[in-house]
């Protein structure tokens, strides 16, 4: 096979380069097979990624049985979960790009001939799959698995219920033993938050694109199936350079139609039209929110997974994971099955190869004639607060209309001590402005906020409204992505408390009641905003990003 890596390792003008290699032991042989970088997300800032090192190891196995020589690096990642809810937050989506950045250098610097990438938390696969797209090397991916269900008196929990408890203590609702009881066991085991919250929404994406292995998406991160996966995913890098499939081959625009269908069905994180959005740009693939917007209306929510249902990853997995989803849908010839993918099958082979659990599945995936909602799980808005768009989980909210009186912060602290406060009433709009990708820097995740409003029972009674974005565990009536953002002067910097806004979700409005003429007038008397941040990396992300509606890249 054709390697680039010969550009590198090859030749006598390259003894140096290989007096280095051999420094760590390796041969002369292994210098002459295929040299593919295994990028691992990996620290030990929580549980996410804390075992991907140790599957790494069956990762690099499975390339050796087929003549390759791995080699290992570290990117990096940011946990969300310890992240939410002050400062550190505005680093989370940064670290997309970063991760990202971190494998096209370690690869392209290193002359590698393809990768396999292994994330966790959240930002990590998009990343990884952005690098994938950008290099168009052979790779794939392989998720490092779900933590497992925790357990609070008898009842399956998530880290997504330990948030709203927050609310519920701060409203009298619960004490303060027992929310010790329940942080001390919503995380038992090491892998990603458990909910279909963003990492798992993320997980069921590589399937659906194809740019990881049928089946790969659900098992638990202390499940042996994950090393098994690790070992098949190592193995199938080298079929993919002994036939030379690139990322592009696989991710083209109907792939992210499957994707984009399945993560409407799911009632996914709304952080994945980011990510999505993101990807297709780095694979010069046109998607737009039109796009999401078109699949929307013709898919419905058939699965039940915590925020929007009662279930857990691991309870998808045990009977059949993505798999399962994707063969309802391509029943209902809702999806392209003839794409090829990493197995070097396509879509629909891989589908009719898989073997689902015999296990009754209807409370958790339903078929699409009995959905758990007849809508899709998200939907975009537009209006003249939104004209760029605007995203919501309509499936994690029981009311899909909104009219209140605007409550204006400039930042998500101030809104969050409000709450805390119990000032928030029945009826209120909260608007969260200057937290997006340019303003905060960083599009922060409002889960903080948005969980003590659902703790405080008020999620079918309280609007939130941000350019910055959510939590996959996020529930109620909460709108976020607003672009144009305020920093740059959208709408949503010129409005005032007291203001008069709309959300109907059913006709994809958001509106707030003003004439063009007082927006008009307003505008003329707008400033824009010093940056937050003049020096580091905050401020280099915030002169370079751009808008949510193209996912939020330094494209």
């Amino acid at each position: 096979m054709a390697k680039r890596s010969t550009i590198v390792y090859f030749g006598p003008e390259r003894a140096p380069n290989r007096a280095f290699m051999k420094g760590m032991g390796l041969t002369d042989r292994d210098l002459e097979n295929p040299i593919v970088g295994v990028a691992v997300a990996w620290n030990e800032a929580g549980p996410c990624n804390l075992h991907l090192l140790d599957l790494a190891r069956p990762v690099k196995e499975g390339i050796i049985t087929q003549k390759g020589t791995p080699i290992a690096f570290v990117v990096p990642t940011v946990i969300d979960g310890i992240a939410m809810g002050y400062e550190g937050m505005k680093y989370s989506l940064v670290s997309r790009e970063v991760i990202a950045n971190t494998v096209e250098l370690t690869v392209n610097a290193h002359g590698y001939d393809g990768f396999v990438g292994l994330g966790g938390c959240d930002k990590t696969l998009p990343g990884i799959i952005m690098a994938a797209a950008r290099l168009n090397l052979p790779s794939i991916v392989m998720y490092g698995g779900t933590t497992l269900p925790g357990n609070f008196k008898g009842r399956k929990i998530a880290i997504g219920d330990v948030y709203e408890a927050v609310g519920a203590y701060g409203k009298g609702k619960m004490s303060l033993a027992e929310l010790k009881l329940m942080e001390d066991v919503a995380i038992p085991t090491a892998g990603a938050c458990g909910g279909l919250y963003t990492a798992n929404t993320m997980a069921l994406m590589t399937e659906a694109l194809g740019i990881a292995l049928t089946g790969s998406a659900s098992p638990p991160a202390v499940d042996e199936m994950r090393v098994r996966f690790a070992f098949e995913t190592g193995k199938a890098l080298m079929r993919l350079l002994e036939t030379d499939l690139k990322a592009r081959d696989i991710l083209s625009f109907e792939a992210f139609e499957n994707a984009i269908t399945v993560l409407m069905a799911s009632g996914g994180s709304t952080n994945a039209v980011l990510h999505l959005l993101a990807i297709a740009k780095e694979a010069n693939v046109k998607l737009t929110l039109e796009d999401f917007d078109r699949i929307a209306k013709k898919v419905p929510v058939i699965v039940s997974m915590k925020p929007s249902g009662d279930y857990t990853m691991y309870d998808l997995h045990l009977v059949g994971g993505a798999p399962l989803i994707m063969k309802k849908l391509m029943k209902a010839n809702l999806l392209h099955e003839n794409l090829i993918t990493v197995s070097g099958k396509t879509v629909k082979q891989n589908l009719e190869e898989f073997n689902l659990p015999n296990s009754n599945s209807e409370q958790i995936v339903r078929d699409l004639d009995n959905p758990f909602h007849d809508t899709s799980g998200i939907r975009i808005l537009k209006g003249n607060l939104a004209p760029e768009g605007a995203v919501v989980k309509v499936s994690a909210s029981k009311i899909t209309k909104h009219k209140g009186k605007a409550i204006i912060f400039d930042s998500e602290e101030d809104a969050f001590k409000f709450v805390l406060e119990n000032k928030v009433k029945a009826g209120d709009t909260i608007v969260i402005r200057y937290e997006g990708p340019k303003g905060g820097p960083g599009m922060r995740e409002m889960l903080a906020v948005t969980s003590a409003i659902v703790g405080q029972g008020l999620d079918d009674k309280v609007a939130l409204i941000t350019d910055g974005r959510f939590s996959g565990a996020t529930r109620g009536l909460m709108v976020g992505h607003v672009a144009p953002e305020a920093m740059v002067g959208g709408p949503i910097a010129l409005i005032k408390d007291g203001d008069s806004i709309i959300i109907d979700v059913d006709e994809g409005r958001i509106d707030v009641e003003l004439s063009d003429e007082e927006f008009e007038k307003r505008k003329k008397t707008w400033k824009p905003k010093e940056p937050k941040y003049k020096t580091g990396l905050l401020a280099q992300y915030s002169r370079l990003v751009g808008s949510a509606k193209e996912g939020a890249s330094l494209l």
